[in-house]
């Protein structure tokens, strides 16, 4: 099927038989200001006001600061909102004043086993954070299984764990005695989105044998003495990471750490303590699926226009191939760019209501139409407001 096809004349999306008319209206915009502006979340004269990295985690419907101490750790069970805040040079042609403005870009970070109420939550504080930053933000949506250039950029050391809020996952200061259980993180190489990198990832596994694999590195934290068991096939990136990972957990710990090869004979100790007793770890193949998807990057970008220009809302092909420019985008409509492992949402200026009401469920049929870009991130940007990234997206 075309990407396109059934994408035509939506009638379910014609805002004049519905409830949705109003909005992105004045009134529209007025409703959600005044809504932004009682979240504690966002007014503490901090947020809008200066740069710096913020994250919150959604619990029970709540916007709650998530501590710095864990900043680049989640939880697969939940959902996160960051929100990175820098000054960058004013543009040619722009208001004067000062050289430099303060741009945003809001993350919202759905975790494989996150509830669709927590999602929900996310989403829509994240239109309402944007809404308290005047409309000014890109907006991003991110899935564990298929993080983005951008958002990787912003954690060194990111960490996926098991749990959540409602597993009763609660911060437990290092200093607290508690009951040990044995962690096992994997630590492997994931393809970033066209940059022609590796990102390494850090995800908790469950702590058996059968979660071994020997193209990869793996931590286990028994409380009293931390393995790292290297997979005979592993890439020295991951051994590097590994050494990152234990020196965090040990710097708040005194504790062994033992680094065996899986071409060791020793290292059937790791194997012993995840339940496969009896495996000769240099006779049996270790291969376990990660826990990432592997979207594939389309060769061939696509343009896609949203316009009721006609009387009704359509969606369609507006260009195909590796020329697609800025002057291809027009102000009076919204469009989508599939540029390979991203879709752009770009909305111009002019944009109807009905338009700019309507993207979000379009980029998600569209999502769900390509097999193949069900695990993409997708990016909202408005006009004036796009970003290098997005313009590196159209020239690339």
């Amino acid at each position: 099927m075309p990407p396109h096809e059934g994408l035509v004349h939506l009638e379910e999306y014609d805002w004049r038989d519905s409830n949705v008319a109003l909005i992105n209206s004045d009134i529209d915009h007025k409703v959600k200001h005044q809504s932004a502006s009682t979240e504690p979340a966002w007014n503490n004269g901090i947020i809008g006001c200066e740069t710096g990295l913020f994250i919150w985690r959604i619990e029970s419907f709540e916007v709650v600061p998530w501590p710095q101490e864990q900043y680049g750790a989640f939880h697969e069970g939940d959902s996160y909102i960051i929100l990175k805040s820098e000054r960058v040079k004013k543009a040619a042609g722009e208001q004067s004043g000062n050289e430099d403005k303060l741009v945003h870009d809001i993350f919202f970070w759905l975790g494989s086993h996150t509830s669709q109420d927590e999602a929900g939550t996310a989403a829509y504080k994240t239109v309402e954070l944007d809404e308290f930053l005047h409309g000014t933000a890109i907006q991003h949506r991110e899935l564990q299984s298929a993080p983005s250039d951008a958002f990787s950029a912003l954690f060194p050391r990111l960490k996926i764990l098991r749990g959540g809020v409602r597993s009763g996952f609660t911060h437990v200061d290092t200093n607290e005695e508690q009951t040990h259980t044995d962690t096992l993180l994997r630590i492997f190489k994931h393809p970033s989105a066209g940059a022609g990198r590796d990102s390494i990832l850090v995800h908790e596994v469950e702590p058996t044998w059968q979660s071994l694999d020997e193209d990869d590195v793996f931590v286990l934290d028994k409380g009293d003495k931390i393995f790292v068991w290297q997979g005979k096939n592993c890439a020295p990136m991951e051994k590097l990471k590994a050494a990152q990972v234990v020196n965090d957990m040990t710097i708040a710990k005194h504790v062994e750490v033992e680094v065996l090869s899986q071409a060791e004979s020793r290292s059937r100790v790791v194997v012993d303590y995840l339940g496969g007793g009896g495996i000769n770890p240099l006779q049996t193949r270790f291969k376990s699926p990660r826990p990432v998807s592997s979207a594939t990057a389309r060769e061939v970008k696509k343009l896609f226009r949203l316009s009721d220009s006609e009387g009704q809302l359509s969606f369609s092909l507006a260009k195909e191939g590796n020329r697609i420019e800025m002057n291809d985008l027009d102000g009076s409509d919204v469009f989508l760019l599939d540029s390979g492992r991203t879709v752009w949402v770009w909305e111009g200026r002019g944009a109807s209501r009905a338009e700019k009401a309507m993207w979000l469920k379009v980029v998600q049929r569209y999502v769900a139409q390509q097999g193949d870009a069900a695990g993409v991130s997708f990016v909202k940007v408005s006009q004036g407001s796009e970003g290098r990234a997005f313009v590196a997206a159209l020239q690339a």
